[in-house]
């Protein structure tokens, strides 16, 4: 009978622990804000980006003008 509170007891305390971590993650991706590196980027490499018109470093290509309305 010992043994097996001890069981539910570790069973208990390892749920706890498990549901603690997992709301630890929800809350940490919630609060990520990607932020926006320049104004101007290529739509074939997204993380080449500028803060004046150009070219793609990578392909060439013409960077477009971010959009930076909000939507919700």
């Amino acid at each position: 009978m010992k043994k097996l509170m001890i069981i539910i007891a570790f069973a208990g305390l390892m749920f706890s622990i498990s549901a603690c971590d997992h709301q630890a993650e929800k809350a940490g991706t919630s609060k990520k804000v990607k932020k926006k590196k320049g104004k101007y980027f290529c739509t074939m490499n997204p993380d080449v980006t500028s803060d004046k018109p150009g070219t793609c470093s990578k392909c060439g290509m013409e960077l477009v003008e971010r959009d930076t309305t909000e939507n919700e």
